[in-house]
């Protein structure tokens, strides 16, 4: 029986063999040897030489204030102190905290190296206040984005790059004040987020909803606007938004709705929430009301649609109110309006022309007046000049300088 170390042996040697070849010597007699090695280890059983053992991969780097699970692939740096975010993380990670630190700034390439496998980022709670171009770029899987409890006043239109998976966006109490909501609204009509389904805009003081903020979002599922400062709605704001199932408007300061909005809610398919607001119960509100009796049945908080204004009517259920006691008071077009100021501008040239009347009476007294004055003030420079020669007059320095003029 063959032994298989001379088949080892002969992978060893063909090293050997290949610098016997180069030499001009004993060449051909390499040659024929090697030809003879290769055709028994062919013939021999077990006589495949063996190949080097792949280098294994280097372990991966937990940074050093938080706490890795390979077997979860999740990542926690929880109130870490860190000021930004760690640049050595493990590529197996699916689901990244980083809240509770003191991350002031998202720039471009926050995350520097790609990873891959993340889909689940919660940066809540840093006091982020500038979330910069591409900061986003470096994760192709992200599902889940939360920025909430932070303080950003910049937000770049870009920060999601040309396109992103991202269907779950959380920015509820991130707003520094009320005018970054065009930054974000200029974020969301980019058309990068075109696979988003859910969007929190909850708690951040917002007093109006951009134009076309939600434009560029065909699949949102669930928006969440409670809790803000809104005023008003722009009409066909949800026009947009053909597979929204739930909205919430509920603690703000809505007036009225008119219809022009209303046409693009429907209830039952829609779950809406209007309760909370500062509903102003006059005759304009008779959109809102038609709208209720048709579709306020499958209304999220229905009985909790209370009159605000007027006073009298203070308390009331919208539902219950009967159409004669919607009075209005105020003028809802701008035709008062343009009535006080015609009158004011009438006011105005009134006394205008009676200040030129009055002018003009009293013309010859101004006249006189005016050269009154202009004496006076000649006399006072004729004496300022004297006073100026006799001090500049070697010749008259005999003259007192307190002498009158």
């Amino acid at each position: 029986m063959f032994s298989l170390q001379p088949a080892a042996a002969g992978c060893g040697r063909e090293s050997r063999l290949e610098q016997r070849r180069s030499s001009p010597k004993g060449g051909r007699t390499a040659a024929a040897v090697g030809t003879l090695w290769l055709l028994l280890a062919a013939h021999l059983p077990g006589s495949v030489c063996p190949q080097p053992e792949s280098t294994p991969p280097p372990p991966a780097v937990c940074p050093p204030a938080c706490e890795c699970s390979k077997g979860a692939r999740t990542v926690k740096c929880v109130n870490a102190n860190l000021t930004e975010v760690p640049r050595e993380l493990p590529l197996y990670v699916r689901s990244l905290f980083i809240t509770g630190n003191s991350i002031a700034s998202l720039p471009a390439g926050a995350f520097p190296k790609a990873l891959r496998e993340l889909s689940a980022l919660n940066l809540s709670g840093n006091g982020v206040t500038s979330v910069e171009s591409e900061a986003f770029a470096q994760l192709p899987a992200l599902r889940l984005l939360d920025l909430s409890r932070n303080n950003i006043s910049y937000f770049s239109p870009d920060a999601f790059g040309a396109s992103s998976p991202l269907t779950e966006l959380v920015l509820s109490n991130s707003h520094y004040n009320a005018s970054v909501v065009s930054q974000v609204g200029q974020a969301l009509a980019g058309g990068a987020l075109g696979n988003l389904t859910h969007l929190d805009l909850a708690r951040n003081q917002l007093l109006y909803l951009p134009e076309d903020a939600f434009g560029a979002l065909p699949a949102l599922l669930h928006l969440d606007l409670r809790d803000n400062s809104l005023l008003a709605l722009r009409a066909g704001v949800f026009r947009h938004l053909p597979r929204l199932r739930s909205l919430d408007l509920s603690d703000n300061a809505l007036r009225r709705l008119r219809d022009g909005t209303l046409r693009d809610l429907h209830p039952p398919q829609l779950a809406l929430n209007l309760a909370n607001n500062s509903w102003l119960c006059d005759c304009q509100l008779n959109d809102l009301l038609d709208w209720l009796r048709g579709n306020g049945s499958a209304l999220a908080g229905r009985d909790e649609l209370l009159c605000w204004d007027p006073e009298s009517l203070r308390g009331r259920r919208l539902v219950d109110l009967p159409d004669s006691l919607l009075v209005c008071s105020e003028p809802d077009d701008l035709s008062g309006l343009q009535t006080s100021y015609v009158f004011l501008g009438i006011v105005l040239a009134l006394i205008g022309v009676i200040f030129l009347l009055v002018l003009y009476l009293n013309r010859k007294g101004i006249k006189k007046w005016m050269h009154n004055i202009r004496d006076a003030c000649r006399d006072h420079m004729e004496g300022y000049h004297y006073r100026y020669e006799i001090t500049a007059d070697p010749r008259l320095t005999h003259v007192s300088s307190t002498s009158d003029v």
